[in-house]
């Protein structure tokens, strides 16, 4: 992909208005724009770089906060005029400190943040984490908990106690998602295995 990919007589100023949503929770975080040069730096170093319309200058996100947006991916829309980048966003993505720049509910996407959460503790193993200690002990225990959370759970809903069977089902998923990031899966993966299926 390249800049004079786009079609950019419709857009102000021929910049690019550019989305960025999270790779991981798939929440969109903010809109900006690009040039030329922009566009090529993003592509270049692999980290996001915006057209600044108020300065009229480049400006990489977080070369000053540390608050980087690493590329995933990027796609043209259907009509070339709009760029979406699908980023790993370090730190808040906002000047004001939030994760996004819209005021959409914290909630969205949970599941993706606690997967991403996950993932980060196995790669930095903290002491004081529980994830950490069912890592230490390996595929069996991990395995061990998911059949019984499966199994409280299923001891709940026969019973027609909603309020329990909510509880344990996050305690399933949450050691579900435990033993997907241990033998290396992703969300992804189970996604286009689901897709697989129902097509």
């Amino acid at each position: 992909m390249t800049f004079d990919d786009f079609t950019l007589d419709k857009c102000a100023d021929s910049l690019l208005p550019v989305i960025i949503q999270d790779a991981t929770t798939l929440r969109v975080l903010m809109l900006g724009y690009m040039n030329r040069e922009a566009f090529d730096k993003t592509q270049s170093t692999g980290r996001v770089t915006f057209y600044s319309r108020t300065r009229s200058c480049l400006w990489t996100k977080g070369e000053t906060s540390g608050n980087y947006l690493e590329v995933v991916e990027m796609f043209r829309d259907c009509d070339n005029d709009t760029l979406l980048i699908k980023a790993h966003p370090h730190g808040p993505t906002c000047h004001r400190g939030t994760t996004s720049c819209f005021d959409t509910a914290e909630e969205e996407g949970f599941i993706r943040s606690l997967s991403a959460l996950i993932a980060t503790r196995h790669r930095e193993m903290p002491e004081d984490s529980y994830t950490t200690r069912l890592f230490i002990k390996g595929v069996k225990k991990i395995a061990q908990k998911v059949g019984e959370e499966a199994v409280e759970s299923v001891v709940e809903a026969v019973d027609g106690n909603r309020d329990r069977f909510t509880y344990e089902a996050c305690d399933l998923i949450y050691h579900l998602l435990v033993l997907i990031e241990q033998m290396g899966i992703t969300l992804p993966e189970l996604e286009k295995e689901l897709l697989r299926r129902h097509s």
